[in-house]
């Protein structure tokens, strides 16, 4: 893997979790958050300086949900996005977490709430979004149609 020194390294990583019935866990980013407040989100953020993508999907991992990474699967998706004039890299993969998956533990003031979404229910990912973008739910859709 590489560090995030290196110029192929994201700037961001996103875990998508699925559960046995095949359904992707989001949640929704706080109100008083900076970055797209009240917005539904994928686990993960930021590639910390000297972390490999690994390391970074592992922490986030832990501190959204509590739960560990147990395996990175697939690469879902390799895409950019930018706020407020800054571009980020993003690279999101299928991954595997061990832990009780009825039971994430929500990181305090960032999240106040989670779902499990189905291709029936992956629309919701759409409240909270006041800039229309819907790339985020189209990715959360590719891993619901991946194939394992």
């Amino acid at each position: 893997m590489k560090s995030a020194s290196d110029s192929n390294t994201p700037d961001c990583v996103g875990a998508l979790i699925r559960d046995a019935a095949g359904r992707v866990y989001i949640h929704r980013r706080s109100a008083n958050r900076r970055l797209f407040p009240g917005a539904w989100d994928i686990v993960g953020g930021h590639v910390e300086e000297g972390e490999t993508t690994h390391e970074a999907l592992a922490r986030e991992i832990t501190e959204e949900t509590g739960w560990e990474l147990s395996r990175i699967g697939a690469e879902i998706s390799d895409w950019q996005w930018e706020h407020e004039g800054v571009a980020r890299r993003e690279v999101d993969y299928l991954v595997e977490v061990s832990g009780n998956l009825a039971l994430p533990s929500l990181e305090v003031d960032k999240h106040d709430a989670y779902a499990w979404v189905s291709l029936d229910t992956v629309n919701i990912m759409m409240d909270g979004r006041t800039d229309g973008d819907h790339r985020l739910r189209d990715i959360v859709i590719k891993a619901l149609r991946w194939s394992v």
